[in-house]
């Protein structure tokens, strides 16, 4: 249960970003810096919305984790403190629970058979679960296929992490996924690792390149491992109460944005993992292969666990995915 301190800490922001909120004003917040694909998208998005409803509406971009981290910004979002959030898999994972299958170690092979699966019918499943909690999902942005990055060294064999103190999302599959591998995982929040990293807490993390390259990661664990281990989604999430007040039109808007800018951020993820490894590689990052048959042979239990707690869902996945 989120707290009534966690309401005020987004009212504060609120006020911070632009006084008294007012009933035409759109607040769409989300926790990336400047450069990274989803606060590209989400200045795109503002652009593209406010266009459509004619100027009868404003948008007020709140990046950086400046409404809070995405736990909190998903509360804001239900209380009707923001209206729209570019979120976190794990995050909607507390609410929704379906949404971490899509964690599954492996699932998918790239990052297009994942757009697909999201934009068909196991997205209007999430969307329906979401709207039992108060909010509605207005598509997936993307999150990228995930890599570890280690203070001192490569993990290429899952020997390797053994005892690795690593980084995790809030999210309940990734936490599996590295205790299979027999890491030892905590989840902490987005905006409090790069501090966390430079003090010693962990010996390193996992997280699409871009995500890496954007928050610098890689000067301070500059030994990454293309483990490709799992995949996310960055659900674009609108506060149900708000999005129950909206006229057909201006749903439309909101939804054709979303989808619009959708196709910028996925490109830009897309391209980052061709692009970016050897800028990283100039700028004094290690690379190494991950021997991607031992890592799936370890976590295989991942996969036992969740097909006994949601049997007809993972095989849907595995289907859909092409397993």
């Amino acid at each position: 249960m989120k707290t009534t301190k966690q309401l005020l800490i987004a009212l504060g922001a609120v006020t911070c970003i632009s006084g008294t909120a007012v009933a035409d004003e759109v607040i769409f917040a989300h926790g990336s810096n400047p450069g990274n694909p989803r606060y590209v998208a989400a200045e795109r998005w503002a652009e593209l919305y406010q266009q459509c409803t004619g100027g009868n509406d404003t948008v007020n971009v709140a990046p950086s984790s400046t409404m809070g981290d995405d736990a909190e910004m998903l509360t804001s979002a239900s209380a009707g403190i923001i209206q729209v959030t570019a979120n976190s898999q794990g995050a909607m994972s507390q609410i929704v629970p379906e949404v971490g299958l899509l964690g599954l170690p492996f699932l998918f092979k790239d990052l297009p058979t994942a757009w697909e699966v999201l934009d068909g019918d196991v997205g209007d499943m999430i969307d329906a679960q979401a709207q039992n909690a108060g909010l509605k999902v207005l598509g997936f942005w993307d999150n990228g296929i995930r890599n570890i990055t280690h203070v001192e060294k490569t993990v290429a064999e899952p020997a390797d992490l053994k005892g690795m103190k690593i980084r995790t999302p809030p999210d309940q599959m990734t936490i599996d996924i590295f205790e299979a591998l027999g890491a030892s995982p905590a989840p902490l929040a987005w905006s409090e690792l790069p501090s966390a990293l430079q003090a010693g807490t962990f010996d390193g993390q996992e997280n699409p390149l871009v995500n890496i390259y954007s928050a610098k990661l890689h000067d301070i664990t500059p030994y990454v491992t293309m483990t490709g281990h799992k995949y996310e989604t960055t659900p674009v999430v609108a506060g149900l109460a708000w999005w129950s007040g909206l006229d057909d039109a201006t749903r439309q808007c909101a939804l054709d944005a979303t989808a619009e800018a959708g196709k910028i951020q996925r490109g830009l993820v897309l391209e980052s993992d061709e692009a970016l490894r050897p800028k990283m590689e100039e700028e004094g990052a290690t690379f190494a292969e991950a021997d991607k048959a031992a890592y799936q042979e370890a976590t295989q239990s991942v996969y036992d666990k969740y097909a006994s707690e949601y049997p007809e869902l993972v095989a849907a996945l595995r289907k859909a995915a092409g397993l």
